[in-house]
């Protein structure tokens, strides 16, 4: 088989398809146009982020037996035209599941202790204890929403935290002994830390929202390293400025575009935006939770595996 490479990836992506027997072309410059009009010419594409995968160039792929995407999920792909013509897709999420699980462990310790914000002092050279006064995680009920690789992989981490942890997903039957199973309800009456972990559907696109943040008994601490659509984050501001939210951790943002490659749809800074870089109980990441040097690698591994496991 011939396949098109049209992002930058691990070396050993190449080398554990070459060793397949595939064929393997390298362009990561030419735009989609560019690539559309060749795309005929072969077998496999492997992609992360750089365009979208839409109806028009899929109708060009005439050859196209696989999509390999080496991230958590396929939301820049139309998998329904794809699936209609035959084409099988992979994704990665076990080839970041843990580094996007230490990432959300690592804002949520640096949110309750206000590391952030006492870095930044420290440097300046002013020193308040009590301002950094922080909170512990002991004996809090953390909420999942989204219970699939990485939201196991969060709850995972948990363990040693003396936390209780509650998962809410749309599959039934999805808990462990890390997380127990629950109604929308108990998660709103419960949750004391509340984070995301899922895909971007139209389901949860815009989820939460004033209508949801409001459902919630107690104020908590919200974290996404899931996608930035979830979250409408001018009601996530407003909920930051009345307490019902007493801190986020933010690895992805509603503004981001489609490629994750940058933040802004049109070169400005929305005015909720503007509020969350100056917050003090707000961390942000560039879309990195999974972007570890050991998850380069593991993705690569894993689209390996789902291919050669497809057509060898």
């Amino acid at each position: 088989m011939k396949i098109l490479h049209v992002d930058t990836n691990h070396p050993l992506l190449i080398q554990k398809f070459s060793e397949l027997g595939f064929e393997n072309d390298e362009d990561h410059t030419s735009s989609k146009k560019e690539i559309e009009k060749k795309i005929h010419e072969y077998d496999g594409l492997i992609i992360r982020s750089r365009f979208s995968i839409d109806s028009e160039f899929l109708n060009k792929a005439e050859n196209l037996k696989f999509i390999g995407r080496l991230g958590a999920g396929l939301e820049n792909i139309d998998v329904a035209h794809a699936e209609d013509q035959g084409i099988f897709l992979a994704a990665a999420p076990e080839g970041n599941r843990n580094a996007v699980g230490e990432h959300t462990l690592g804002m949520l310790l640096s949110l309750l202790n206000k590391l952030n914000k006492a870095d930044r002092e420290v440097r300046s050279g002013l020193w308040d204890r009590e301002g950094n006064r922080g909170w512990e995680l002991d004996g809090r009920t953390v909420g999942i929403v989204g219970y699939g690789n990485m939201g196991k992989a969060f709850a995972k981490k948990l363990k040693g935290f003396n936390v209780e942890v509650i998962c809410y997903d749309i599959k039934g039957g999805v808990g462990d002994e890390n997380a127990r199973q629950v109604g929308i309800m108990e998660l709103h009456q419960r949750t004391e830390v509340l984070s995301l972990h899922v895909p971007q559907t139209d389901q949860t696109m815009g989820m939460v929202n004033a209508e949801f943040i409001d459902k919630f008994q107690h104020p908590f601490w919200l974290l996404n390293t899931a996608r930035g659509k979830c979250v409408v984050t001018e009601d996530l501001v407003t909920a930051l400025k009345s307490g019902k939210i007493w801190g986020a951790g933010l690895d992805v943002l509603e503004y981001e575009k489609a490629s994750f490659e940058n933040m802004f749809v049109e070169n400005e800074l929305p005015e909720a935006f503007q509020y969350l870089i100056k917050a003090d109980n707000v961390i942000l990441s560039p879309h990195v939770a999974g972007w570890t040097v050991e998850s380069l690698e593991k993705l690569a591994l894993t689209i390996v595996d789902k291919i050669k496991k497809k057509f060898c």
